[in-house]
């Protein structure tokens, strides 16, 4: 593996594209630290150390991971991708219900290209809306303890902050396109990632403070317990990618026709069936949906309210099935929207490939609906498992959510499946030029 590192320095394209990749993910994380004007930085980090032992600090935690800390600095880029991701979600949830979106699905480069810009105007939409609530917010010290956060309150600062915010989000996502089209890798993936993987240092120096390795009366971490969680981050990481890498393989044969003088078909190929074919949508999906009622309960001073949000506080047994639940409904919903069986299957009739023992057309759609339908329940047990497990980790060791955040949940999952997706794409670079890849293939010995 570290021979495959050194060689990716040695390709010149790859290793400009991989500087590239580096270079702009450097300028997202020093955009991550410039202030938005006309907020006071102390006031908003007490406010936010203020809302993080409340019911809406859940939500805001989810919101912070996914702008790599930005949102409780309030930077320009305190919205991070957040809205590109909601624009992407919907517009893709609109092409299976929408015709016209559908035909454009199907039109190849040229409809991807309006799909796409279509999730930018969406993209720019969500961010102005999103902005100006959250300038407003601001402004309303009278909720926050009495905080004056926004020194100058106005339509001024508000409008400055929708469009300082609303820059920053479209600059994100330009980013993005910038590392797809010129680096390696899925560029707004990557960004993500490099937003949730700049929290780790702080995670590793609340791991040090609980262990106290120079100062034993201090310690709260036991030698024991430090091992245990070693292994079981081990576990889990191992667990995570036989799950993303895991597909069932649906056998394809391809029948063989006479054009002239040329024989076309007669290969044997097969369709790859993923057992998590929605990824970390359910969990975002679930998250956005249980965290809700305890965020408006931060602002509704209802009796029975408040109750009801704290059975849904992160920890409660009730948070946790009902957090589950939602989880794996919510993966057979994003797969039903995104796997269309009966497309397949027109298709590959079209194509004169069927799959042995199954006739073409509506049996062979009924057939693949069957195998997603199965292989969909493993994958969602599992992501509810991983969505858990950071509560239960951290109530059962007594360690801060942040640590524990780490040994499953929607950073970990990420953090795993692009990492998984860039090693591919290098590898890919790699062979072609007949490098070896990252794991090398043991090979036959002769006995002669």
């Amino acid at each position: 593996m570290l021979e495959a590192f050194a060689n990716t320095i040695k390709i010149p394209d790859l290793r400009k594209k991989i500087f590239f990749t580096l270079g702009l993910i450097a300028v997202y994380r020093i955009g991550a630290y410039i202030p938005t004007p006309g907020v006071d930085g102390l006031k908003l980090a007490q406010f936010f150390s203020n809302i993080a032992r409340s019911q809406g600090g859940a939500l805001f935690g989810i919101m912070n991971m996914f702008s790599g800390g930005a949102i409780s600095r309030m930077t320009i880029f305190a919205l991070g991708i957040m809205p590109y991701i909601s624009a992407s979600i919907i517009i893709q949830l609109l092409t299976a219900v929408i015709p016209a979106l559908e035909r454009l699905a199907k039109e190849g480069e040229a409809g991807h290209k309006k799909i796409v810009q279509y999730t930018r105007y969406g993209t720019i939409a969500l961010s102005i809306i999103q902005s100006f609530f959250i300038a407003v917010w601001l402004e309303n010290p009278a909720r926050f303890q009495g905080l004056q956060i926004v020194q100058f309150p106005g339509w001024a600062f508000r409008i400055l902050t929708v469009i300082t915010l609303t820059s920053g989000t479209a600059f994100i996502m330009w980013l993005g396109e910038q590392i797809q089209e010129y680096g390696i890798g899925n560029g707004m993936s990557l960004i993500i990632t490099a937003g949730i993987i700049s929290r780790i240092p702080t995670a590793l120096y609340q791991v040090y403070a609980l262990f106290s390795p120079f100062a034993p009366e201090k310690a709260q971490l036991e030698p024991f317990t430090l091992i245990l969680m070693v292994v079981m981050l081990v576990a889990v990481i191992v667990a995570v990618i036989v799950v993303t890498q895991g597909q069932r393989k649906i056998p394809i044969q391809y029948a063989k026709r006479v054009v002239g003088r040329k024989v076309y078909g007669g290969q044997s190929t097969f369709l790859p069936l993923r057992v998590n074919q929605a990824g970390v949508i359910p969990i975002i999906f679930a998250q956005s949906v249980i965290l809700f009622p305890a965020t408006i309960a931060g602002f509704v001073p209802h009796q029975g309210f408040q109750k009801f949000a704290a059975m849904l506080t992160r920890g409660e047994w009730v948070y946790n099935s009902l957090y589950a639940f939602m989880i794996i409904f919510f993966a057979y919903f994003y797969t039903a929207i995104t796997f269309n069986p009966v497309d397949i299957a027109d298709n590959m009739k079209k194509y004169g490939g069927f799959i042995p023992g199954i006739r073409p057309g509506k049996q062979t759609a009924e057939y693949l609906d069957f195998i997603m339908t199965r292989i969909t329940l493993p994958g969602a047990i599992f992501l509810a498992i991983i969505a858990v497990l950071p509560s239960i980790i951290s109530a059962s060791l007594k360690i801060p959510y942040l640590v524990a955040s780490f040994f499953g949940g929607t950073g970990l999952l990420i953090i795993v499946g692009v990492m998984l997706d860039t090693m591919k794409q290098i590898e890919s670079h790699l062979l072609m030029r007949h490098y070896e890849g990252f794991m090398r293939k043991g090979k036959l010995k002769s006995r002669r």
